[in-house]
């Protein structure tokens, strides 16, 4: 049986100082592009930080969008010389929008303007301090869910953020509703499980983003988008949307998105077993989470040294 290429592009937490230099000679338009549709030196920021303000939502999203763009033009012209198409294409968070890019959905610079505006939106929903984020390890789906129930009320509310993968579920909410939940698995969950506090300025994809998805419901509204050219998985429901998907239903998704929960372990669960993965991005996270979930399929992740030639080794 004949290998499926599956694309998957990383999110927020992804991005460091430096990402995208190795490109820059070949990609330098990329790059200049980015910088005119923000009206804003992005690249520089990329390469040499500083890093605090890489790190704000409405820089982190666009730089990862920019560097994704980059590796995926790169990969485009690859697949091209060995006569292999992309099956699929799925991204973590932010990341969808560089799935869209590469789906011929979203052109790279309304990307940008929806990003940054996107991390505006979300930074602008809730006032620092009041949410919070928790990354579980080994803490089973069941019981986390029990405990954001169990500990979530009117005005002040916890759910699952992100399915990253088997033995990682993140929540966030409320500050006092997190705790209260975490503090709740303790006393429910007698097995060894580790909660973390995650370094975020928001409580992202919980329903206190609720205002930054209406806001970006109107702005996509005003933005053009085409049918997909290439199926993609969608972090909203981890379903499957076959090529010819309408753009309303696309726009849908995207919006929604900010307040749901991220489903990508149930979205990497539902791969076929003939597929190699492409991480196309800043770092190696998806490729880890990849792993954990389903270690029958090959994870090629194209921000290191000698990453296409592993991947056409894998291909031919």
């Amino acid at each position: 049986m004949s290998k499926q290429v599956t694309l998957l592009f990383p999110g927020q937490g992804s991005q460091y100082v430096g990402m995208g230099m190795p490109q820059y000679a070949q990609s330098k338009e990329i790059f200049e592009r980015a910088d005119r549709a923000l009206d804003f030196p992005l690249t520089k920021l990329m390469f040499e930080g500083p890093e605090d303000q890489l790190k704000l939502t409405e820089n982190t999203q666009p730089a990862i969008i920019t560097h994704s763009m980059v590796l995926l033009t790169q990969l485009t012209q690859e697949l091209k010389k060995i006569n292999v198409t992309i099956n699929r294409c799925l991204g973590h968070s932010v990341g969808e929008y560089a799935a869209l890019i590469a789906i011929q959905s979203l052109t790279f610079e309304n990307a940008l303007k929806l990003v940054r505006a996107r991390g505006q939106f979300m930074q602008q929903a809730v006032p620092y301090g009041v949410g919070a984020m928790y990354a579980l390890l080994k803490v089973p789906e069941e019981i986390v869910i029990k405990a954001c129930r169990e500990c979530s009320c009117d005005g002040n509310e916890v759910m699952p953020a992100n399915f990253n993968e088997p033995n990682q579920i993140v929540i966030s909410g409320h500050k006092d509703a997190t705790e209260k939940a975490i503090a709740w698995i303790k006393n429910n969950y007698p097995q060894p499980h580790r909660a973390m506090e995650l370094p975020v300025s928001a409580p992202f994809h919980s329903r206190l983003m609720r205002p930054a998805a209406m806001k970006m419901k109107e702005v996509l509204f005003n933005v053009t988008l085409e049918p997909n050219q290439i199926a993609y998985v969608a972090n909203i429901d981890a379903n499957e949307y076959a090529p010819g998907t309408k753009a309303e239903d696309i726009k849908s998704n995207l919006y929604r998105q900010i307040e749901g929960s991220v489903l990508w372990l149930q979205s990497i669960k539902s791969l076929p077993e003939n597929t190699i993965c492409v991480e196309v991005g800043p770092g190696r996270v998806l490729a880890g989470l990849v792993k954990k979930t389903r270690s029958d399929i090959k994870v090629i992740s194209l921000d290191q040294e000698g990453a296409f030639q592993q991947l056409r080794e894998a291909l031919l």
